[in-house]
């Protein structure tokens, strides 16, 4: 069939929005509609090469749609219904198994190879093929065919134009802190970078009983919507050295933290925030290679532990639901995080999204 994507060409090259060929979908697949797309941090830096998927390539990989064809192989959809679009995963190797999709043994060629494992691709045109199915899913388009398995029905009243950021942003975020550090009621946590994962996991943060919730960033604006949305300090790094700061908060170290940056420097800031035996975790992803100092003499004392965390460590199937329930609820927010784009707006998205003044850009198509 024919649809409309938005084509990466070149690193820091806006996205060209062509007319292209989509093919069926696979045994194993979904064509989905989509309604909507977050943009995403990692869009950005795919687009600009830090990970080398093939261009040129549609990105996209918060998608949420209306699934019109359903693979031979495929078991429990149907036409019509409502979905939210995650990361692809195998479902076979060890991870997987043991209920952590998001570190399949096979997820780097899954999710960033540009086609499916057979080297096929979904999307072309005059000029040739493009490379598709990123994160499974290739978002950025009109049409598109997904890996099923990624895949996770939503109720019929699910507004799908809000919900497609819990595929992968949202999801880190919250994940991070409800699936990996989980935080105690009562406890602190502190959350280096405000942007859309960080304020997600505040959020999270929030749902799940800390009561000492702590925003360190450079941005005022910034710190001030997050003590609006309920974080109970704010530090500004610029101005004030976040460790010294944080301890003098919590009386000598916080007990979870979250570093969303990927910035050395700032996650060497939060391995030194933490109390003795506090545990942190990294989402901010870096260029492949990117090395941070880390003070082992110092900490080896401390009993701190260090968890690397992608997707939030979650199971889309089981955790989408659950953040959907609890934005229903009132108690997740995220929604306040979101600002919506046409299609034909994608560019003006992805700069708005890489100078801080929009959070969570949504694509409505």
């Amino acid at each position: 069939m024919k649809t409309r994507a938005a084509v990466a060409t070149a690193p820091q090259t806006d996205l060209e929005i062509r007319d292209v060929e989509l093919d069926a979908p696979r045994a194993d697949e979904l064509q989905v509609r989509i309604v909507a797309s977050g943009v995403c941090h990692t869009d950005a830096i795919v687009r600009d090469q830090w990970y080398p998927v093939p261009l040129p390539s549609v990105l996209g990989h918060e998608g949420a749609g209306i699934v019109e064809a359903v693979g031979s192989d495929v078991q429990g959809f149907k036409a019509g219904d409502k979905v939210v679009l995650g990361p692809a995963y195998c479902g076979r190797c060890e991870q997987c198994l043991a209920g952590h999709p998001m570190f399949c043994v096979n997820f780097y060629d899954r999710n960033f190879g540009g086609g499916r494992a057979d080297g096929s691709k979904s999307f072309s045109d005059g000029s040739g093929e493009i490379s598709s199915h990123f994160f499974g899913q290739s978002s950025f388009a009109e049409h598109t065919n997904v890996v099923a398995s990624g895949a996770v029905k939503v109720p019929d009243d699910a507004p799908l134009d809000l919900l497609g950021p819990l595929g992968c942003g949202i999801m880190t975020g919250s994940g991070a802190v409800l699936n990996v550090l989980q935080p105690q009621p009562g406890s602190s946590v502190a959350v280096f970078g405000t942007g859309a994962v960080g304020m997600a996991g505040m959020l999270a943060a929030k749902a799940a009983g800390a009561t000492t919730i702590i925003m360190v960033d450079i941005v005022p604006e910034r710190l001030e919507f997050a003590k609006e949305l309920g974080a109970t300090h704010t530090v500004n790094s610029k101005e004030t050295d976040p460790v010294e700061a944080i301890k003098e908060i919590t009386g000598g170290g916080v007990e979870y933290a979250l570093d969303t940056t990927g910035v050395p420097p700032v996650f060497a800031q939060m391995t030194k925030s933490l109390a003795t035996r506090g545990h942190g975790a990294l989402v901010g992803a870096a260029k492949l290679g990117t090395e941070a100092p880390f003070d082992i003499g110092t900490l080896l004392l401390s009993g701190i532990k260090i968890s690397m965390v992608v997707e939030g460590d979650a199971v889309p199937q089981e955790f989408i639901p659950r953040l959907i329930a609890l934005h229903a609820a009132g108690t997740f927010p995220f929604d306040r995080l979101t600002k919506s784009y046409a299609f034909e707006d994608i560019n003006q998205a992805f700069a708005d999204s890489a100078n801080g003044t929009t959070l969570k850009p949504i694509i409505v198509f």
